[in-house]
C-alpha cells in the first residue's frame, strides 16, 4: 500500500524542484530572484528528505533538522524584499545582515533542540504537556506572518498587484504551520492527517508563488516600510512575547504553586495585563519606542510625507481655547515630542515679545528681545537652531552668542527655533526638553527649520489679516466721517442762502416762514448726523419704507434756494423703496446740487420720477456745460477728485452710486459737453409697495424711453 506522506512530500519537493529551474533559468542578478532561489531549493531538499524517511521508515529526524533551515530560508527572502526598501545599497545589506542573522540564531538553537531530543530520545525543556520545540517552530512561523503583513501593508498600490500573489502564497506556507504547530501544542502531538496532508499543501501554493516570480515584479523600486506600521507591528509583537511569557509564569505557578497555585495564577496573570496596559499608555516607553526604531530599522528619521500631514492637521485644527500661535508652538514641539513651548513674536514695538505659550507658562518680568540684540541677530542672519545644551557645554560653536540671562533660567528650554519669513524674522520659538533624549543629526535640525518657515507664514498672514481688518474699520469710520462732513457743507450751503437773502427779504413773511423752516430741518439733520458719527452707524442699514415723491418735493423744496431752481416732472405717484430717508434725501440733493452747480442762472434742472420694470427710476437732468467720455470713465466716479478746487470734496458722485448700489440699484450717466448732463438713478420698488403703485403714465405703461429722452435732452 502506498503511502500518503510519501506521495504528498514527493509531490511538493518535485513542485518546488520546478519552481528553482524556472528561477534558475529566468533573468539574474536581483537579490530577491537569488533569495527566493535559494528558499525555494531548500524545500526541495527538505521535501525530499522527508519523503525519503516516510518511504524507508527513518526517523524524522533528518526532516526536524531540515526544517528550521527551510523556514529561516523563506523568512530570510521575505526580509530581503523588506530590506529593498532602503535606498543605499550598504543600507539594505545592513538590515538583511542584522536580521537574518537574529532569524539564524533562533532556527540554530531549534536544531539544536532537534539534535538533544534525538541523542537523548526527552523532549527537550518540556514542560508539562508544553512542547518548546512545536512552540519554536510556531514562533517561525508566526514570524513570517508578520513578514508578509509588513510587505503587503507597506507595498505601494501600483504594486500590489503583482505582491499580493506572493503574499498570499508565503502566508498560506505560515498559516498552515502555525495551525500544525498551535494543533500539537493543544493536543500534545502533531495531528497525523495534518503532517501527511503538509507536502500537497505546499505544492498547491507554489504556482501562487511562481505567477509573483513570472510576473518579476520590481519589489526593490515599489516596497516602502512606513514608521507608523513598523511601531505598531513592533508594539503588538513585544506585547504578544510579554503574554505568552506571562502566560508560561502562570502555568508554572499553577502547577507548582500547590493548594494556592489556581489563585496565584489568576492574580498574577491579571497583574500581568494591568502592567501591560500601564505600559502601552506610557508616554514615555512609546517615545523610547520611537527612538529605538528610528535608530535601527530606518535610514532616514522621518516620514516626511506623515510629518507634512500631520502639520496640516495641527495648524488647521480648530481645538477649543487653542489660537493658532498656540497650535504653532505644537506643530513644531510634536516633530521631537516636545512636552511643550514658547512663542516670541516681533511687535510694532521693534521688539519680540512672549506672546503665547503651549502646557507652559509665559515667563515673568520683562523677557523681551530688542531687534539689534545678539540672539535676533544670529538668529536672523544665520537661520540656524540653537541647542542650547550644546551653547552651555560649548559656547564658541555659536561665535559672539550672547543669550539674554532670563532665557538661560527658563526652567527645560532645549531648542530654540527661528521662524523667518522671507528674510525678515518674525520670532522664534523655545522648546522645552523631550521625554526622551535626542541625538540630534542634520535632518533633525532641516525639518525644523522648514516647519518653523512654513509656521512663520501662517502667523504673517493672521498678522496681515488682523492689520486688514482694522485697516477695513478705519476706512469705514472715515468713510462715514466723510459723508457727514459732505453733507454738513451741503447744509452750510443752505443756511449760508438763508443768511445772505435775509437782508433783502427779512420785511417778507412768507420768506420769514420758510427761512425758519429750513433752519429747522437743518438743525434736526446736523443732530441726527452727529448721533450717526457718534455711534458709528452707517445710516445705509436703516432701511425703512421711504415715498419717493415726498423725498423728491423736499428735495426740490430745499434746493429751491439755489439757482437755477429746480422744477419736478412726476409720470408716476405712489412708489415706495426702502431706504434711510435722511441719507436718501442728501443722496439725491447733492446730484441737485451738482446740476445746479454746472449750470447757468437761465438754465434748466429737472427732477424726473418714472417707474420702469418694478424700479423707481429718479432722473437729474440739466442743460449744463456736460462732461466728455473720458472724464466720466476716469474721474467722476473717483473719491476725493473734485473740478470745483478746494471748495469740493469731490465724494458727492462717488456716494450717490455707493449708496444707490447699497439698496440694489444702478446709477447711469450721459452726458455731452455743451449740452447737458442726465444722472439717472434705478432702485428697486419695495415688494410691499408693489401693488399700491399709483401710475400717472404719460408715455405707455408709465416710463419714459430712450427715444423721448433724447427729444428732451437733445442728446
Amino acid at each position: 500500500m502506498v503511502d500518503i506522506a510519501v506521495v504528498s512530500y514527493a509531490t511538493g519537493a518535485g513542485v518546488f524542484l520546478i519552481l528553482s529551474l524556472v528561477l534558475l533559468t529566468g533573468e539574474q542578478g536581483r537579490p530577491h530572484k537569488r533569495a527566493l532561489l535559494v528558499a525555494s531549493l531548500v524545500s526541495t531538499l527538505w521535501m525530499g528528505v522527508t519523503a525519503a524517511a516516510q518511504a524507508f521508515q527513518l526517523s524524522n529526524i533528518w526532516s526536524y533538522l531540515l526544517e528550521p533551515v527551510r523556514d529561516l530560508a523563506l523568512l530570510a527572502f521575505m526580509v530581503r524584499i523588506l530590506s529593498a526598501a532602503y535606498q543605499q545599497p550598504e543600507q539594505a545589506m545592513h538590515h538583511f545582515r542584522r536580521t537574518t542573522g537574529l532569524l539564524a540564531s533562533f532556527a540554530l538553537l531549534l536544531v539544536m533542540m532537534v539534535l538533544y531530543r534525538g541523542v537523548s530520545g526527552m523532549p527537550v525543556l518540556s514542560t508539562g504537556d508544553v512542547d518548546l520545540l512545536f512552540a519554536g517552530f510556531m514562533v517561525m512561523s508566526i514570524a513570517g506572518l508578520a513578514l508578509v503583513e509588513q510587505v503587503i501593508r507597506n507595498a505601494r498600490a501600483e504594486s500590489r498587484r503583482v505582491v499580493k500573489y506572493l503574499c498570499m502564497g508565503m502566508g498560506a506556507l505560515f498559516i498552515y504551520d502555525f495551525y500544525l504547530y498551535s494543533h500539537a501544542l493543544l493536543f500534545s502531538g502533531i495531528d497525523p492527517v495534518l503532517w501527511e496532508a503538509r507536502g500537497f499543501i505546499n505544492a498547491i501554493v507554489v504556482p501562487v508563488i511562481g505567477i509573483a516570480a513570472a510576473r518579476d515584479p520590481q519589489w526593490s523600486l515599489d516596497i516602502f516600510v512606513s514608521r507608523r506600521v513598523v511601531f505598531h507591528t513592533v508594539a503588538l509583537l513585544g506585547a504578544g512575547i510579554y503574554l505568552l511569557a506571562m502566560g508560561l509564569g502562570g502555568y508554572l505557578i499553577r502547577e507548582y504553586g500547590g493548594s494556592w497555585g489556581t489563585i496565584a495564577q489568576v492574580i498574577f496573570l491579571f497583574g500581568a495585563v494591568l502592567m501591560l496596559a500601564v505600559l502601552l499608555f506610557s508616554a514615555q516607553l512609546r517615545a523610547s519606542l520611537r527612538v529605538f526604531i528610528n535608530k535601527h530599522f530606518f535610514h532616514y528619521k522621518f516620514e516626511y510625507r506623515d510629518e507634512w500631514l500631520r502639520f496640516i492637521h495641527t495648524m488647521t485644527s480648530d481645538e477649543p481655547g487653542e489660537t493658532l500661535r498656540e497650535r504653532s508652538i505644537r506643530a513644531i514641539a510634536d516633530i521631537l515630542d516636545c512636552p511643550g513651548g514658547l512663542l516670541w513674536q516681533y511687535r510694532d514695538s521693534h521688539r519680540y515679545e512672549p506672546v503665547a505659550g503651549w502646557q507652559a507658562p509665559l515667563p515673568q518680568g520683562d523677557c523681551s528681545l530688542q531687534s539689534d540684540s545678539s540672539l535676533v541677530r544670529y538668529l536672523s542672519d544665520e537661520d540656524w537652531i540653537i541647542h542650547c545644551d550644546e551653547y552651555r557645554a560649548l559656547p564658541q560653536a555659536y561665535r559672539d552668542l550672547e543669550v539674554p540671562a532670563w532665557m538661560r533660567r527658563i526652567e527645560g528650554a532645549w531648542l530654540i527655533v527661528p521662524l523667518k519669513f522671507h528674510d525678515r524674522l518674525l520670532g522664534m520659538v523655545v522648546l522645552l526638553r523631550p521625554r526622551v533624549a535626542h541625538s540630534l543629526n542634520w535632518e533633525d535640525y532641516d525639518l525644523l527649520r522648514i516647519v518653523g518657515r512654513q509656521v512663520a507664514v501662517h502667523l504673517a498672514q493672521q498678522d496681515a489679516a488682523q492689520a486688514l481688518l482694522q485697516a477695513k474699520e478705519f476706512e469705514a469710520t472715515n468713510r462715514l466721517s466723510a459723508y457727514v462732513m459732505h453733507d454738513l457743507k451741503n447744509l452750510i450751503a443752505q443756511l449760508s442762502l438763508v443768511v445772505s437773502n435775509a437782508a433783502r427779504h427779512k420785511n417778507n413773511p412768507a420768506f420769514m416762514e420758510d427761512a425758519i423752516h429750513t433752519v429747522e430741518n437743518s438743525v434736526n439733520k446736523m443732530n441726527r448726523l452727529l448721533t450717526n458719527l457718534r455711534s458709528g452707524r452707517d445710516p445705509r442699514h436703516k432701511l425703512a419704507l421711504v415715498d419717493v415723491c415726498t423725498v423728491l418735493e423736499e428735495v426740490v423744496q430745499t434746493m429751491s434756494a439755489g439757482s437755477p431752481v429746480p422744477s419736478l416732472d412726476f409720470q408716476a405717484t405712489g412708489l415706495q423703496v426702502r431706504a434711510d430717508q435722511d441719507r436718501f434725501a442728501a443722496v439725491i440733493g447733492h446730484v441737485v446740487r451738482n446740476a445746479q452747480d454746472a449750470t447757468p442762472d437761465d438754465g434748466m434742472v429737472i427732477v424726473r420720477l418714472f417707474k420702469q420694470n418694478d424700479q423707481a427710476v429718479i432722473e437729474v437732468q440739466d442743460t449744463g456745460h456736460g462732461m466728455d467720455e473720458a472724464f466720466m470713465q476716469q474721474r467722476l466716479f473717483k473719491p476725493f477728485d473734485s473740478t470745483k478746487g478746494k471748495s469740493g470734496m469731490g465724494i458727492g458722485a462717488y456716494e450717490t452710486r455707493d449708496y444707490v448700489r447699497g439698496l440694489g440699484g444702478e446709477v447711469e450717466v450721459i452726458s455731452r459737453v455743451g449740452e447737458g448732463t442726465t444722472f439717472r438713478m434705478r432702485i428697486p420698488i419695495s415688494d410691499e409697495a408693489k401693488n399700491s403703485v399709483k401710475s400717472a403714465d404719460k408715455n405707455d405703461n408709465g416710463r419714459i424711453d430712450g427715444q423721448r429722452l433724447e427729444e428732451t435732452t437733445g442728446y
